[in-house]
């Protein structure tokens, strides 16, 4: 008995669809969500300059050829290097991710839409240099922030309801597909090369979260963004060739991505593509922590004045949390480099206890050999709150609750310091404000003379200005 496969060509899968006219045809109108994106891209680059500082991030940003330089290419930002906009949206993701402290999002998937800028910036930023030198218009800033609000609105819709990290893959998967799309649009793609990029995306290997978790914590944490980024560059290009797409590559059965790699669930779009992420998105504005860990750090920082005198008579620590920080960063046992302890919920509530603070040198080694760190570690205990859990999932709370509590040897105990959202929060964006543009200040300075971070500081402070700024002259600035 003999059987055939129909061969019929299928119209394109809906999401791809959806999101291809998505990019294209959305006029946005949020003032709130351009705001806001303002502010991502100041924080985000901030977070880029400030990874220079570090050898091991460095080390990544020379050119697979010495002494490459592309004519009209992609400059990175804090750098001399002028390179091709695959290999820039990669070092520009790494800089960007290094050190998490960029923005986050969190839902049923959990990750970072800022990191779509290492595509966006190296593209936009490619496009126009190109224009002008063949006497075209470039490309202004509000293309860039049109793009990152996009960017956002993709990775972090799809993020509500599809759990990859339940089926191994990392949520860097969803930047290689949100930037893909927008990146498409921004090097001049049609509707119909959006869609037959965005299927490659989804059609493409994806990185497994082996390296997040223990035994196996990495660093290459630190660059997948910047691998998802650039190989998102890369398929846009390929399409804007003339590369065919695969209009099933969601759906077919038993090869599509839905039966080989989401164990046969429909992938949900569960609402409609608009500016709501931006919107929402949680800053990382006070500690460059997973941000699961984020209000635990906060509540350990204010415990500080109370038991730094006392470390030794401490006989138990309890931490209250939520299902999702127990699953990635309830860690114990040695942690063997920074990339291990900056998703370690105990190490963070350490040095929040001990120093009263935390910034990203507490991960090197040098802090980390202290033994009171892991004297406090062994004597932590943590526990699930069911409401911390259901309120994170709340789609008019979204919290991210955590509690700290100190019992000491002579049977008596700190208060228990309950933080349910963090300063990057939307519900602190007043107060998160003024801290956050600080934050991108102190960050310029660990790179650029006083008047270079000042001149920096004062067109990304100016909405208006920032905005119908060419992309290529705004990269230029932040050139060493």
């Amino acid at each position: 008995m003999s059987s055939f496969i129909p061969n019929n060509r299928p119209e394109p899968d809906q999401l791809l669809v959806d999101i291809a006219d998505y990019v294209q045809r959305k006029e946005l109108t949020s003032q709130e969500a351009y705001n806001t994106a303002r502010l991502c891209l100041m924080d985000t680059l901030g977070c880029g300059l400030l990874a220079l500082r570090y050898p091991e991030c460095a080390k990544l940003l020379s050119p697979l050829v010495p002494g490459t330089v592309v004519p009209n290419g992609s400059k990175v930002p804090g750098t001399a290097t002028q390179t091709d906009p695959v290999t820039a949206a990669f070092q520009i993701g790494c800089l960007i991710r290094w050190l998490d402290y960029n923005d986050t999002w969190l839902a049923a998937e959990w990750g970072h839409p800022s990191d779509n800028l290492g595509g966006i910036l190296a593209a936009a930023d490619y496009m126009s240099r190109k224009n002008k030198a063949v006497g075209a218009n470039p490309l202004i800033m509000r293309d860039v922030l049109s793009a990152m609000i996009k960017a956002h609105e993709i990775q972090g819709i799809l993020a509500l309801e599809n759990s990859f990290n339940r089926v191994g893959l990392d949520h860097v998967l969803l930047v290689k597909i949100a930037s893909t799309a927008v990146v498409t649009e921004l090097l001049g793609g049609s509707r119909e090369e959006i869609i037959n990029a965005v299927s490659h995306a989804w059609l493409d290997g994806h990185a497994l979260r082996t390296y997040r978790h223990a035994p196996n914590t990495g660093s290459r944490k630190s660059w997948a963004a910047g691998d998802a980024t650039s190989r998102a560059v890369w398929l846009a290009i390929m399409a804007l060739r003339g590369e065919m797409g695969y209009p099933s590559a969601l759906t077919a059965p038993q090869w599509g991505f839905q039966d080989v790699l989401f164990k046969g669930k429909p992938l949900v779009q569960a609402r409609p593509f608009e500016s709501y992420v931006m919107e929402h998105i949680l800053f990382k504005i006070s500690y460059p922590a997973e941000f699961h860990g984020q209000t635990a750090v906060e509540a350990a920082i204010r415990l500080h004045p109370l038991v730094k005198d006392r470390l030794d008579d401490i006989a138990a620590i309890e931490l209250t949390t939520h299902e999702s920080a127990i699953r990635i960063i309830d860690k114990r046992g040695p942690l063997h480099n920074p990339a291990d302890r900056d998703h370690c919920l105990q190490y963070m509530v350490a040095i929040g206890l001990v120093h009263g603070g935390l910034t990203a040198d507490h991960y090197e080694d040098a802090a980390a050999s202290d033994p009171r760190i892991d004297q406090l570690r062994d004597k932590m205990t943590t526990k699930e709150d069911l409401r911390y859990t259901e309120e994170y999932l709340a789609a008019d709370k979204r919290s991210i609750a955590n509690a700290v509590q100190v019992k000491f040897k002579d049977g008596s105990a700190t208060d228990k310091i309950e933080v349910e959202y963090p300063i990057g929060h939307r519900r602190r964006r007043e107060e998160g404000i003024p801290l956050l543009v600080d934050k991108f200040k102190d960050n310029l300075r660990t790179r650029f003379p006083v008047k270079q971070a000042e001149r920096i500081a004062g067109i990304c402070m100016d909405q208006e200005a920032l905005e119908s700024t060419a992309v290529d002259k705004f990269v230029d600035m932040f050139a060493i």
